[in-house]
Parts: C-alpha cells; structure tokens; sequence
C-alpha cells in the first residue's frame, strides 16, 4: 500500500530496513512502482524485510538544466542535498522507528545520486545500490569552469583523493554495490564506462565495495534493473 510521507515521498512497506530510491532523470517518486520495481521485490517488502521510500529530485534545476554551467548545477544540487538530509531522512527515521541504517539505490542517473550520497554521507548511507549508472557530471553535456561545488559532487574526481582518517572510516562503514548490463545503451549513456571507473577507484583506496557486470544482451532498461535488483536485494535486508 503506498502512502505519501513528507513532500511527495513515497513510501511502501510496514517494517525492515529502509532503502531511499532516487529516481532517474527527471523522473517521478512513483516510477518505482509503475515501472515494476516494486514488484520485482513485492517478496521482500510485504514479509517485513524493506521499506521503501522513492523521492523526487531537482534535475530539472540542476544537472539536467544545460542552460547553466556545471559549477551553477552542482551549486543548486546542495538545496537538494539538505533537502534529503534534514528532513527526509528524519522522517524515514521517525518512520521507522529508529530503524537499521538506510540503503541508497538508483538507476541510471538515480544511480549516480545514490553512490554521491552514500560517499559523501557513510554515516547515514552506510550501503549504494548503483543500477547502471554514469558517475562522472562532468560528461552530462557539462560546460563552464568547474570549481568546488563540481569536484565535491563528482565521485570520480573526489574518490581518487580521499585520504587520512576520513578514508580509515570509509572503509569500514562504506560499502557499495555496482551492477550494470553490457548491452544496448549502456555505451551510449557512459554508464558501462562510467561504472567501471567508479570500481577502479574504489578499489584504488581500498573502499569495500562488488562490480557486477551483466551480459551483452542486458541493456540500460526497466527490466534489466527489476532482475538486477530483485537478484541482489536480498542479501542486504
């Protein structure tokens, strides 16, 4: 039964681990649910072991605006950021009663929005699951100067330099699942690259993370993200 949370959040199941779905570009909360997410892992969330809860983005006012330049982009991608820490996430928490710790998931630019928070917040997301995603804004048809705003939202750019103490806690809080198909679309959208990038990195500073590749006849699409999801969710709810 889908019931709305706060602000257009939607929110599916009665008790488990909470997972905060990210849409994909300029998508709707409720894609989840048409596009058959949610029956993929029907099993799972009515025996109490996940609750759902998918969100809107800011695409249209952020990486998806090509009218405004990379760093303006990730400078309005913030509003949304504190949007999701302070009060989204408190209100998964008083929804689930002090609950197990949140997943983050997303396909394709939902994906990318997942890891981002995951590595920039372990210690709310301490789990990201990538479908298919493309981790690097800079390809987005970016342009302008990149400054900060640009480097602290690009994994691929700040995950090479984590270092320190900060990188000693990653790597025992953080743990990030990343699955994509090797089929139609997944070259065109830079997510088959893209994926094996982030991986690289990863494993570069040690970050606990899986790559899981799937075959040629896999493409970017729905039904290949209700498999990967309903094949790996299990094993972390």
């Amino acid at each position: 039964m889908r019931r709305e949370l706060i602000d257009g959040v939607l929110a599916y199941g009665h008790w488990g681990r909470p997972m905060l779905v990210f849409p994909s570009e300029q998508g709707q909360p409720s894609d989840f649910e048409s596009n058959g997410m949610l029956g993929a892992i029907s099993d799972l969330v009515e025996a109490g072991r996940v609750k759902v809860y998918c969100v809107p983005n800011n695409d249209r006012e952020s990486w998806s605006n090509r009218s405004i330049p990379l760093e303006e982009r990730a400078r309005r991608h913030a509003g949304y950021e504190q949007w999701i820490v302070d009060k989204v996430v408190n209100a998964i928490d008083e929804d689930c009663a002090g609950a197990d710790d949140i997943i983050t998931f997303g396909c394709s630019l939902g994906a990318y929005h997942a890891a981002n928070f995951a590595l920039k917040r372990a210690d709310l997301f301490p789990l990201a699951i990538g479908l298919s995603g493309n981790y690097d804004p800079s390809a987005w048809h970016g342009w302008g100067e990149r400054g900060e705003a640009a480097y602290f939202n690009n994994p691929l750019d700040y995950v090479p330099h984590l270092h320190g103490d900060h990188l000693d806690w990653l790597r025992g809080r953080l743990s990030v699942l990343l699955v994509c198909g090797q089929g139609q679309w997944e070259d065109t959208t830079g997510s088959l690259e893209s994926t094996k990038r982030l991986a690289a990195a990863l494993t570069g500073v040690g970050i606990r993370h899986e790559l899981d590749l799937w075959g040629f006849d896999v493409p970017h699409d729905w039904p290949s993200w209700r498999a990967q999801l309903a094949h790996h969710l299990g094993r972390f709810v």
